[in-house]
């Protein structure tokens, strides 16, 4: 049975989804100070240093965000049922990912054109270049991305449970799945999930081995290999939500976890060359080895950060709630902000962590004010988050 009572808020996993969002802004702030240029923006102070924080970042954080989601979905729909949860659904990701991808997109080209014209890469009384067309295929959906594979997953979600619900009337295969679930956790869990992520990885032509797992950014039917990868870690947080007794198992074994990650996350950095923009084309000898030792350590950081997570932040704490709050707000906003304030310093003369920590902290000061002052106590707040906060009961709700 578990040891977790359904209706109990998981306080390290609130903590955990913050966690990871909120490293999106350092995580997008970082890439203007790669040693060479792998983004629009490229600062005059650079370092190896920037590209090894993005990629111990980028290492656990999608993973680890897909496999909470999955949780939350499995615990919102046994709330919910179907109908409740779908709606839900459209109105606080789809809805949100509709309403803010154009002025998401207009404040991403305009820092595009500022940065061309502090470059000196505009002549002026030149004609503008182009417009790019696009189509499904090709339709950039910036760091939005996720927001849309959520919506994939969920309505895959509602279709596959429908023959499992109409079959399983007495509970049967439901025992068999939890049954299954329970054998499959374990310090071995992360290698069964990494063996077809590694797989897809080894297939997919376009690979650069350093992104680890390719973001599915561009165009509406995302990467083989991001399906996968992040389906199966939501596909298991699902499952997990059923068997809640099982993230006790997962947060004993999370030292674990965490060793194993650092070795294989050393090992596939090793193994990409680095910062690099060159694919791994050939399905060659060496290229399966980096595929199984960048799955094996996505899957392990991701594990490792759900269960320290468990282990140190279930308690409740009311700043952590408030960022938790805001995370998914900062989430949608911060990315046209990065990019402006990485032209603003590019010439700056600082080191590159004294740079990128302005960057990173002015940014998150500006939407967590506009949070504050626009988001949290209107309407919303009761669209973003599912509830909105009245000025005079704030305090008490932190406090809930």
């Amino acid at each position: 049975m578990s040891t977790h009572e359904p209706a109990e808020r998981l306080h390290g996993l609130d903590a955990l989804r913050a966690g990871a969002l909120l490293l999106g802004v350092v995580l997008h702030a970082s890439l203007s100070f790669f040693p060479e240029q792998m983004w629009i923006v490229a600062d005059d102070s650079r370092s190896i240093g920037a590209a090894w924080l993005f990629f111990a970042i980028h290492l656990f954080r999608m993973t680890a965000f897909f496999l909470i989601a999955g949780l939350f979905a499995h615990m919102m729909l046994a709330r919910k049922g179907w109908f409740g949860f779908a709606k839900d659904r459209v109105i606080r990701i789809a809805g949100p990912l509709v309403a803010f991808w154009f002025p998401v997109m207009g404040g991403i080209v305009a820092a595009l054109v500022w940065n061309a014209q502090v470059n000196g890469l505009i002549t002026p009384g030149a004609p503008p270049p182009p417009t790019p067309t696009y189509d499904w295929t090709n339709l950039p959906l910036t760091h939005l991305w996720f927001l849309w594979v959520l919506m994939i997953f969920y309505a895959a979600l509602l279709i596959l449970r429908l023959p499992f619900a109409a079959l399983d009337r007495g509970g049967g295969w439901g025992r068999t799945v939890d049954r299954l679930t329970d054998l499959l956790t374990g310090p071995w869990t992360p290698f069964i999930l990494a063996a077809p992520l590694a797989y897809a990885l080894w297939l997919d032509p376009k690979w650069i081995a350093y992104f680890l797992v390719p973001t599915p950014d561009t165009g509406l039917v995302p990467n083989t290999a991001a399906l996968v990868g992040f389906g199966l870690a939501f596909g298991f947080g699902f499952l997990l939500d059923r068997r809640r007794d099982l993230l006790d198992r997962i947060a004993a074994w999370s030292p674990l976890f965490l060793i194993t990650a650092a070795a294989a996350g050393v090992a596939a950095y090793g193994l990409a060359g680095g910062p690099s923009l060159i694919p791994m084309a050939e399905p060659t000898q060496q290229k399966a080895v980096a595929a199984i030792v960048a799955a094996v350590a996505v899957y392990c950081s991701a594990f490792a950060a759900m269960g320290l997570s468990l282990k140190f932040l279930s308690g409740h704490s009311a700043i952590r709630r408030y960022l938790a709050d805001a995370s998914y707000w900062i989430y949608i906003l911060h990315l046209p902000l990065v990019m402006l304030a990485q032209v603003w310093v590019q010439d700056w003369p600082a080191p590159w962590w004294l740079k990128l920590g302005g960057v990173s902290l002015g940014v998150l000061a500006v939407c967590l004010a506009s949070y504050e002052l626009t988001v949290r106590h209107g309407f919303m707040g009761r669209w973003l988050n599912g509830r909105r906060i009245p000025w005079k009961r704030a305090a008490q709700a932190d406090a809930e």
